[in-house]
């Protein structure tokens, strides 16, 4: 199983740090958040039926667990980001899990923003291409896409099924009332905070895009943590706080993640989000 890592400067990804150390946001998002979104995975590969032989590239793929599950499954997979740590980590990740299993790891973070060196072997194109990282939740984090997919779209066939991911409704999702402090703190300076997801998110950004919408899915993805001081760690991750740290500071917004947390904390210490995700496939 082939697997190359390539970095990539448009906005795929969780969005650059704000926190001190980006090492340390990296890994909070590697051992803490980006394990929430397993269901989505799991019912995207399901869906696409991703087996042995399937040629993918991630964007935005993070540090890796989206890859790994891929090549869990016997995919080829290439992934692509903005976030160099994330890279390194997805970078480790993929050759521990080879070295795990007796083979020998291939490819590699390479120095380069160019997609076009995200090309399989041969110019063989890829048979699917999938944004995992939800969008709908940051202002412009839907725009901040359309670069990635206009880079990707042509290394694969015609017909390529390429995977739009995106947050439910508000209403079905808990951690909203959550990310809503993002939105408050950040307004006060126009930073571009939280913004409630949109219907039509996806099949805006397909359309802006061109390709054809082609089936959706909806899947139950709940937050679940340790603590709360696990809670407010993994959700700085994301990105979404980052507008509202800057308008304010960590601590001040720390302190309103850990008081709207408190409604999920259940009698043992952990929190519990009940959340609903959407992904939409479109035909390249």
């Amino acid at each position: 199983m082939t697997r190359t890592l390539v970095q990539h400067l448009t906005n795929a990804g969780p969005p650059t740090a704000v926190a001190s150390d980006p090492s340390v946001r990296a890994r909070d998002w590697a051992e803490i958040q980006e394990r929430m979104l397993v269901p989505l995975y799991e019912a995207v590969y399901e869906r696409l039926e991703v087996r042995a032989g399937t040629r993918l590239l991630g964007l935005g793929c993070g540090s890796g667990l989206a890859l790994l599950m891929a090549t869990a499954r016997g995919a080829r997979v290439t992934g692509v980001d903005s976030d160099e740590e994330l890279l390194a980590l997805a970078s480790t990740r993929l050759a521990a899990d080879a070295a795990a299993s007796g083979r020998e790891p291939s490819g590699g973070v390479l120095p380069t923003s160019r997609t076009a060196e995200a090309a399989l072997p041969g110019g063989v194109p890829y048979d699917v291409i999938t944004a995992l990282q939800p969008i709908g939740c940051v202002a412009g984090d839907a725009k901040g896409l359309a670069p990635a997919l206009d880079a990707a779209i042509p290394l694969a066939g015609r017909g390529t099924p390429v995977v739009l991911t995106g947050w439910g409704p508000p209403e079905r999702c808990a951690t909203a009332g959550v990310l809503r402090v993002a939105g408050r703190l950040a307004d006060r300076l126009r930073k571009g905070g939280w913004r409630p997801a949109y219907r039509d998110d996806l099949e805006e950004v397909a359309a802006r895009a061109g390709l054809k919408p082609d089936g959706s899915g909806r899947v139950s993805c709940p937050f679940g943590y340790a603590d709360t001081e696990s809670a407010v760690r993994g959700l700085l991750s994301t990105g979404v706080f980052d507008g509202a740290v800057r308008a304010t500071d960590r601590r001040q917004v720390e302190k309103e993640i850990a008081e709207a947390l408190h409604p999920h904390v259940r009698k043992d210490g952990t929190v519990w989000m009940p959340n609903v995700f959407r992904y939409l496939i479109a035909r390249a």
